[in-house]
């Protein structure tokens, strides 16, 4: 036996398509031998609350061994994963290609889609990770000026929480009747590019249903940036959901039935030369890494996720083949940055902070700790005050710092952080400060 992260991790395909993958007995069984794993191991009990439920159900149990664990209660351990894959990425001395071959996230993935598949998911958790239609429908015109109003009443939220189980102290975010496509729609032209490297510097970008109905202004800082640099941007006109949000929930169909939308839209955006990029890093990592492993043997899947980039990654690259302008007018001074989980995961260095320390008289403070957001978990009842423990070490790192900015690439996790802050005032994204600094 030997001691495993010698060398780089390796993921194997997601077998979801086997009749294997869904048998409960043989499900039952890679969960006792994992757990019995992790309970001999234990060094990811600081990093969300999977591990420490496991290891009280493990304390508690007659035997003091995963053997006394109710196999009933395996659930529970699954019902506080929402797929970050740190474990997996920086704490697991297990993972492939070691012989005890643990993954960790995947597993749990696996028993959330076996869950959802016998008893489906509650009317809440439904409607949150439906993000098309729902936030397509409380965005309509004045439609989304009531729902504004509404969440910034103590007393509706309140009644939200007593009815449909979203905490009343979770920040919520605003809607947008006016979204990113159609503010971006009328400020594209044409730029004659240049390639550099393996970046085409065509783009075409991916909205995302949180860009376009919730932060709809970080569009436009994406457009000036790229524009100001030589580089081409359309906003994609179709597109759908992702499907991280129904990939978290264990429905499998959904998230089958929104690549089959999405893929050949973009594949034939890369045929047509453009590079792809989203501001969310949870739909880059969708891309990148769930859906080809989904998908392995899917030409257009690994077509899209070649062509695909986190937006700092593809500046970076480009800053590298000497195609991105260095002339700040405006310095940033400190800023601390939360590293979002899912950007970590993609395994391309802190690009984000590289290309903002490019900016004279600024300096980033990268914070590597997980926001404990992850789109619904801090904002359902059950789980909201568990998402807050796990947030409050990055927290307390902020407000020592002090920073005159505050920033993440993931916007829910960084007003998640500046909720909870004493010291931020509103969280930013890493694009609109690069905008600031060039002045535009």
């Amino acid at each position: 036996m030997r001691e495993g992260s010698l060398e780089a991790p390796t993921r194997h395909p997601i077998e979801w398509k086997s009749e294997q993958y869904w048998d409960k007995e043989d499900l039952n069984q890679e969960l006792e031998r994992v757990y019995d794993i992790c309970h001999g191991c234990r060094r990811c009990v600081s990093l969300c609350d999977s591990f420490p439920t496991l290891f009280d159900l493990v304390d508690e149990s007659d035997t003091m061994e995963v053997d006394g664990v109710d196999k009933a209660d395996y659930i529970k351990v699954v019902d506080q994963c929402y797929l970050c894959d740190l474990c997996y990425m920086t704490k697991c001395p297990y993972v492939p290609p070691h012989e005890w071959n643990v993954d960790f996230p995947h597993l749990m993935l696996r028993a959330k889609a076996v869950k959802y598949r016998e008893h489906g998911a509650n009317l809440r958790d439904r409607v949150l990770t439906s993000t098309d239609r729902t936030f397509g429908m409380v965005s309509i015109p004045l439609v989304d000026v009531t729902v504004n109003a509404m969440n910034k009443s103590p007393s509706f939220r309140k009644v939200l929480e007593s009815t449909v189980g979203i905490h009343h102290a979770a920040p919520v975010p605003e809607f947008h009747s006016n979204t990113m496509k159609k503010r971006l729609a009328p400020l594209t032209r044409e730029i004659a590019t240049t390639a550099v490297g393996n970046t085409t510097g065509k783009v075409a970008l991916y909205a995302t249903c949180f860009g376009n109905y919730n932060s709809p202004h970080i569009g436009e800082d994406f457009l000036k940036v790229f524009q100001h640099n030589g580089m081409h941007m359309d906003i994609i006109p179709k597109e759908k959901c992702c499907g991280m949000p129904k990939l978290e929930l264990g429905d499998l169909e959904s998230v089958n039935r929104l690549k089959e939308a999405n893929i050949p839209v973009l594949a034939a955006l890369v045929d047509a030369g453009y590079d792809l990029v989203a501001p969310i890093p949870s739909c880059v990592l969708m891309y990148k890494q769930e859906l080809p492993l989904m998908y392995p043997g899917d030409e257009d899947v690994k077509k899209v996720q070649a062509a695909f980039f986190d937006p700092f990654e593809y500046l970076w690259l480009r800053h590298k083949g000497g195609a991105l302008k260095t002339e700040f007018p405006q310095a940033m001074g400190d800023i601390a940055y939360q590293v979002a989980c899912h950007q970590r995961v993609q395994n391309i260095g802190l690009k984000t902070r590289d290309v903002l320390n490019l900016i004279p008289d600024t300096a980033v403070t990268a914070h590597e700790r997980c926001s404990g957001h992850d789109g619904t978990y801090a904002v359902k009842t059950e789980t909201h005050d568990k998402s807050v423990k796990i947030a409050r070490p990055v927290v307390r790192k902020v407000d020592q710092q002090e920073p005159d900015h505050f920033m993440s690439d993931c916007p829910m996790a960084a007003t998640h952080i500046a909720n909870l802050s004493e010291k931020v005032d509103k969280a930013e994204h890493p694009m609109t400060l690069l905008r600031m600094a060039y002045g535009l």
